[in-house]
């Protein structure tokens, strides 16, 4: 089946093809559920979006998917990171990432944890309420921030308002607190939604800043910094805009803004996420009132907590029944692990089947855990030219 950017007509087979995960699958050894994850594709995924953002500094969002090797692969190819905790901050440091290079985007930090940051070499945060800048200043005046500004997240699959951001005018009184005070406000971030369908929310994001950029001018300070956020979206079962329809909308907004101000971003999904296949097997079958369930050894606990917010993946199999209605549910007791409702499915899946989830190398193993005692879904990883050129695999456990 042909993955759509469902945009531009533009098709393009599945990173990793399903014949090759088949294979793996049926090789054994490999306890379910796991990631089979190309990581070749992660390579292919920075060049692209390279291509369609030009200037712009892409920083890793390490909360997709935090593994070393991922981490490795970026850090080869000269990407950035950012992180939200010290945490992450110390596994890029032990990774021989320069804390330097790493920006802190998460909003509202622990004290101790601006300050482990400060004295690890980190040197600009996200901020986006005039509590958290002064937080900041407990630990030192010449921390760099930038301010996270709230924007349109409509048509987004995850909203991100509400949370953090701030608004137009709470902006303008920040800009205006740190003007007065000397403070190092370089510049601002906006976040369009997680799994972006909407090419007008970054136009509207970028607009927004080059007005609060006008009043950082006015009142004597120096905007240097342009943070995009992420948002990138990858394909599942919904249309998406391409990257080089992204890219387009990017650049056309950006034509006016001060050549002096840099332009990062932070991708997350977008690099990794359709790197991987997500392997698991049929625990079990019912029937319930009629209804016709089929129960995963993955659930929303142990890797498929996005499903919880009904966000949909494609599962294809081995068999080739007819297609019928299924509730499909994780392997846990609780009633609220549940992954999908009328997913049409082969009628003659049984016990012990595999299933395989395309493009789900972001945000399953990052967000399992043993739940019920569950085992966490370990990553094994592939070269792009598959299996018969490689003599093993090498695999690790989430986290």
């Amino acid at each position: 089946m042909p993955y759509s950017s469902g945009i531009a007509g533009v098709y393009e087979p599945p990173p990793l093809p399903i014949g090759a995960v088949r294979a793996h699958a049926a090789q054994g050894g490999t306890p379910t559920p796991y990631l089979l994850c190309d990581i070749d594709i992660v390579e292919l995924k920075v060049q692209r979006l390279r291509d369609a953002l030009p200037g712009v500094t892409p920083y890793y969002a390490m909360k997709a998917n935090p593994d070393v090797r991922v981490i490795e692969r970026l850090k080869s190819l000269g990407v950035h990171f950012e992180v939200a905790s010290i945490h992450e901050l110390e596994m890029l440091a032990n990774c021989g990432v320069d804390p330097r290079e790493v920006i802190f985007s998460n909003p509202i930090k622990p004290l101790e944890a601006i300050r482990r940051a400060w004295e690890m070499g980190v040197t600009t945060m996200a901020v986006d309420d005039l509590d958290e800048i002064a937080k900041i200043g407990r630990v030192s005046g010449d921390i760099r921030m930038y301010l996270r500004m709230e924007t349109s997240n409509t048509g987004s699959d995850w909203p991100l308002t509400g949370k953090f951001g701030s608004s137009i005018s709470e902006a303008m009184e920040i800009i205006d607190h740190c003007a007065d005070r000397g403070l190092k406000l370089i510049g601002l971030t906006f976040h369009v939604g997680s799994q972006c369908r909407n090419l007008d929310n970054w136009h509207t994001g970028i607009e927004g800043a080059q007005l609060l950029f006008s009043r950082m001018r006015e009142r004597g300070l120096a905007p240097s910094l342009l943070n995009m956020g992420g948002g990138f979206p990858i394909q599942h079962t919904r249309p998406i805009p391409t990257m080089a329809e992204i890219g387009h909308t990017v650049q056309k907004s950006l034509a006016g803004l001060d050549p002096g101000i840099q332009v990062i971003a932070e991708p997350g999904r977008y690099l990794v996420g359709d790197s991987c296949w997500m392997v698991t097997r049929v625990v079990g079958t019912a029937t319930r009132k009629g209804r016709r369930w089929l129960y995963l050894d993955i659930g929303a606990f142990t890797g498929l907590a996005e499903t919880l917010e009904k966000f949909d993946y494609e599962l294809l199999s081995d068999r080739e029944g007819r297609l019928t209605p299924m509730t499909v549910a994780g392997p846990s007791c609780d009633t609220a692990d549940v992954l999908f409702e009328e997913k049409m499915l082969p009628e003659d899946l049984e016990a012990g089947d595999f299933v395989y989830i395309p493009n789900a190398g972001a945000y399953t193993t990052a967000y399992a855990s043993t739940f019920n005692g569950f085992p966490l879904p370990g990553m094994v990883l592939l070269e792009r030219s598959g299996l018969a050129s490689r003599g093993k695999v090498e695999q690790t456990t989430a986290g």
